[in-house]
């Protein structure tokens, strides 16, 4: 299917930017234990801090994404990335890396994404008629799992051979490219929504929140969302501390058992514009979004050796084949309910509210598995995943644009 020459170019700009992070993924955290020897509470709260620090900073973010012109923002975002990446070999050179500063470039990185989130997604609702939507986001999709399957090994082979500072620097000039990929956009931009008179600068900044309140289908798909990130990040170091530590995995089979189902979310990516066609798009949402949800619980009964192997490979590769599938068509349908001048605000409000209560799954997963054992507080993940099934939108809203929210 022909998306249009702009959508191509915007799509190539995203492709390098994923491809450099999926290159850098863990790149910092690196830094801080190889080069900084940081205690491993450090390294935790590099994550935690960051994306706390970023959700704060971000809150006025989306009316002033809102009220701009989206490409110069997204170019504008690229830079402060790369050019935030680039600081931490430039502090290596000249000796003066501390751990501050890796919680201040992860910050900016966390923030920049926000925002860059932001206004692409309201930019993308120009460029793309709403029938192609899904075929647009399934290729987008496919092409952040393909980045995450092939990414990580690439970053640690380089990491290996050339060091840390390399894999960053490869991360930063991907980057430098997306943001030339932005600037490459022939088609005119259409003008952004136009900032009401007398608007109130915090009833602008909560309209995000309060438009996704005021709609019955997209707040339900919010706090399905929040319930089932926060519950799947909780997940991913409980596994890890399952599978290295009390399973004796080797690390290569943890990395394995970490690439192979990313596959998965390739796959369900490239089946969404087919799926929709024959089945429409919101059974795909509701049996998508019960699909993914339920495997997770199976990982607390993992065993040691290759059956364990086997049996996180094949729940997480179906698993994420559910997400492929979810994900692309819950960006379509936002795009759709949403009104123009609330996208960037709505998605900017979505990706802050993540920010937040995914560290806070973390924490509290952590503190279950303190207070009971690993095992328990991933069943008690799973539980909450599978909870979160309860919150899609199971009944048809009886309008589709919710009464407008204060400016």
């Amino acid at each position: 299917m022909a998306l249009g020459s702009d959508f191509r170019r915007l799509w190539l700009a995203y492709a390098a930017s994923e491809a450099g992070t999926g290159i850098g993924f863990g790149a910092i955290p690196l830094v801080a234990i190889l080069v900084l020897d940081a205690p491993a509470w450090q390294v935790s709260m590099l994550a935690t801090v960051s994306g706390l620090a970023a959700a704060a900073i971000a809150v006025p973010a989306g009316p002033w994404v809102e009220f701009r012109h989206k490409r110069p923002v997204m170019v504008g975002a690229d830079l402060v990335r790369a050019f935030a990446l680039l600081s931490v070999p430039l502090a290596l050179w000249l000796e003066v890396l501390g751990y501050g500063q890796l919680i201040a470039v992860a910050t900016v990185q966390t923030t920049a994404a926000i925002v860059f989130a932001a206004a692409g997604g309201a930019h993308l609702k120009a460029l793309v008629p709403a029938a192609d939507r899904p075929a647009a986001m399934g290729r987008m999709e496919a092409t952040f799992w393909t980045a995450y399957s092939a990414g990580p090994p690439l970053g640690g082979a380089l990491t290996s051979w050339v060091g840390v500072t390399w894999t960053i620097a490869v991360d930063a000039l991907s980057f430098l490219l997306s943001a030339a990929g932005v600037r490459r956009l022939r088609s005119p931009e259409p003008p952004p929504p136009v900032r009401a008179p007398t608007g109130d600068r915090w009833t602008e900044i909560a309209a995000g929140w309060r438009y996704v309140f005021a709609h019955r289908d997209l707040r339900a798909m919010f706090l399905n969302a929040q319930l089932f990130g926060s519950g799947i990040m909780a997940s991913s170091p409980l596994l890890a501390v399952l599978m290295l530590d009390e399973l004796s995995f080797p690390a290569w089979q943890y990395g394995l058992a970490w690439g192979l189902p990313c596959l998965g979310g390739v796959l369900g990516a490239l089946t969404l514009a087919p799926l929709t066609r024959r089945y429409g798009q919101r059974r795909v949402l509701l049996v998508f979004g019960v699909w993914r949800a339920v495997w997770l619980c199976a990982l607390a009964v993992t065993p040691a050796g290759l059956p364990g192997l086997i049996l996180v490979v094949v729940v997480e590769f179906f698993a994420l084949y559910g997400t492929g599938v979810f994900n692309p068509a819950f960006a379509a349908y936002r795009l759709e309910q949403t009104e123009d001048r609330y996208l960037a605000r709505v998605i900017s409000a979505w990706s802050i509210s993540s920010r937040v209560c995914q560290p806070i799954g973390i924490a509290l997963g952590g503190v279950l598995a303190a207070l009971t054992d690993v095992r328990t507080a991933l069943a008690f993940c799973g539980v909450a995943v599978l909870a979160s099934c309860l919150l899609l939108p199971w009944r048809p809203a009886p309008v589709t644009i919710p009464a407008h929210p204060p400016q």
